[in-house]
């Protein structure tokens, strides 16, 4: 009975088929679409979402560093970050996550999914979910000439002569266009020295590569773009106070509960974080009212009988494993 109810869950879970979305889609106008869309790549951010594009990093091959920068990156800016999916590179897979990401969150990053190869299929995918052409960006070519050196084994290689490689480069800069939109809306070049663009796409998709030099590299060069459509323009972020206890998670639990309880109308959250091998684990305070937060430093200190610290480790010394 157990399997046939499960059987009917993931039934009932599954993406909607294409047609459905295609047929939602259809019941606005483009006239309709087009504003929806400039609206929201100026609206102001408060959450945030991180799309990994990937069956190597589904099947193990790499390792996904980009979503825990990402975190990171948001964080320091006072974003929310909402939701990190991994997902294979599956074009109904990939038109189901944008288009549920981006009528769900603010600021949307996709990673990976948009190389030469026949697997990489970001860009013709978010193309698809929003009925795009795939159009060769003038800009985004002239700076891939400028800057892409062919790899040593192209020693013939000519960007003025069709092959099969320059076909191949040529998918990297292809990019989901909309004509009615303003370019700069579009298609961001994030340093000088890059040639890679930020595809953005139904106003708060952002396309970018999955090395995670190249996505890191690009996110920070947009950063100015963004501060100013944060709550807080001067991007000061969430501001974080972490102590250090000897004391067993178990041990700490009832105090911890009592203080969330108090604080939460402040806007402020608890968490523990267990340290497994080490001998001190982890309180932490987040929130973005410092002058408060500062002030429950002595109490919180004293209700978990350790220390503030700077870095979580920084007074680790000898002892044994504590429970979880």
């Amino acid at each position: 009975m157990f399997s046939r109810i499960s059987q009917v869950a993931r039934h009932l879970s599954r993406p909607a088929p294409n047609y459905l979305h295609n047929s939602a889609a259809s019941g606005l106008s483009a006239t309709t679409s087009r504003a929806m869309a400039a609206e929201r790549s100026k609206r102001t951010i408060n959450t945030a979402a991180c799309l990994i594009i990937g069956d190597e990093v589904l099947g193990g091959k790499t390792v996904d560093t980009n979503s825990a920068w990402f975190a990171k990156y948001c964080f320091s800016m006072g974003i929310n970050l909402k939701r990190v999916e991994v997902i294979a590179d599956d074009e109904s897979e990939i038109i189901e996550a944008a288009k549920r990401m981006s009528s769900t969150y603010d600021f949307v990053v996709t990673s990976g999914g948009i190389g030469p190869t026949h697997d990489d299929i970001t860009y013709q995918s978010i193309a698809k979910a929003y009925d795009l052409p795939l159009v060769l960006h003038d800009a985004a070519y002239e700076r891939m000439k400028r800057l892409s050196k062919p790899h040593p084994s192209q020693k013939d290689f000519s960007y003025d002569v069709d092959s099969p490689a320059r076909r191949a480069k040529l998918r990297m800069i292809e990019l989901p266009y909309d004509k009615n939109l303003a370019d700069e809306d579009q298609v961001i070049f994030a340093a000088d020295d890059l040639w890679v663009p930020i595809n953005v796409v139904n106003g708060n998709i952002h396309i970018l590569p999955g090395i995670p030099r190249l996505f890191e590299k690009m996110l920070t060069g947009l950063k100015p773009r963004i501060l100013p459509r944060l709550t807080d323009p001067e991007g000061k972020g969430v501001y974080r106070v972490l102590f250090s206890t000897p004391l067993a998670e178990s041990e700490v639990a009832g105090y911890l509960t009592e203080l969330s309880s108090k604080v939460e109308g402040k806007g402020v959250k608890v968490g523990s974080y267990p340290r497994w091998g080490k001998s001190r684990n982890t309180v932490t305070l987040v929130g973005r009212d410092q002058e408060f937060m500062d002030s429950l430093i002595p109490e919180v200190e004293q209700g978990v009988k350790g220390r503030r610290i700077q870095t979580e480790g920084e007074d680790d010394d000898a002892g044994s494993d504590k429970d979880t």
